[in-house]
């Protein structure tokens, strides 16, 4: 008996979400992301299928589609088939050598203008550029903080989440001082989140920074960054009573 190898285009997985295509979840989906003129997700096009579904699907061709066809799917205009080869690039970076990890985070830089959304970057970020900077020069983290595009610079941030979970928080600190002023509120929820997941392993590291910076820190990142903090300390804080 002779066994073909089966081989996964990106052709092939998105005829496969085509077909699981949902108009009235997308319809939705569009509005949850923003995707009016002006908003952040202006123009973004959705299947409606569900994040289980589109993690499923990846599992199922993680090994039969290839890096160069991975990419090629990135580069839909479907929301979910950009979510699915992102779930594909991390496995297989999870997966690979180092050689293969090296080329999936050349790959996920210059391909950033597809990875467009916040729900694309958190998928990704730390699993790729974060992973794979750990014990690597940073200074690319701080190139994509002073970027003028909104995605590259929660990617900068977000990155920082894998080395937060290794009690490593000084690029998380740095970043966050970088991107105080940031105009954008995307950025400041996501740098206040990266602050209280400081917190959580270490108030004390948190705290210090915290003191120095919060009267100037946009109220969502402040809001963020002391969430999980006792209430009546919550409350110092958000009255400014904190010297």
């Amino acid at each position: 008996l002779q066994m073909a190898n089966t081989v996964t285009t990106a052709s092939m997985v998105q005829a496969e979400l085509a077909r699981l295509s949902d108009e009235e979840k997308a319809a939705h989906s569009q509005r949850f992301f923003k995707t009016g003129p002006g908003e952040y997700g202006e123009g973004d096009r959705f299947r409606g299928i569900r994040v289980p579904v589109l993690r499923k699907i990846a599992k199922k061709h993680r090994s039969a589609i290839s890096l160069g066809e991975t990419e090629r799917l990135l580069h839909s205009p479907f929301h979910e088939d950009r979510f699915t080869a992102l779930v594909l690039l991390v496995e297989k970076f999870k997966r690979g050598s180092e050689d293969l990890r090296a080329e999936i985070y050349q790959l996920y830089l210059r391909n950033t203008a597809h990875i467009n959304n916040w729900d694309l970057v958190d998928i990704s970020a730390e699993h790729i550029v974060g992973a794979f900077l750990r014990d690597r020069d940073r200074s690319r983290l701080y190139q994509l903080a002073s970027s003028g595009d909104l995605w590259e610079r929660r990617i900068a941030i977000m990155a920082t989440f894998h080395f937060i979970k290794h009690g490593d928080f000084d690029d998380t600190l740095a970043l966050a001082e970088r991107l105080l002023d940031d105009p954008e509120d995307l950025i400041h929820k996501a740098v206040g989140w990266m602050l209280r997941e400081v917190g959580k392993r270490d108030r004390a590291v948190a705290e210090a920074f915290l003191e120095q910076h919060y009267r100037d820190m946009p109220r969502t990142m402040l809001r963020y960054a002391i969430e999980k903090f006792p209430e009546d300390l919550r409350q110092q804080y958000l009255s400014g009573e904190i010297e």
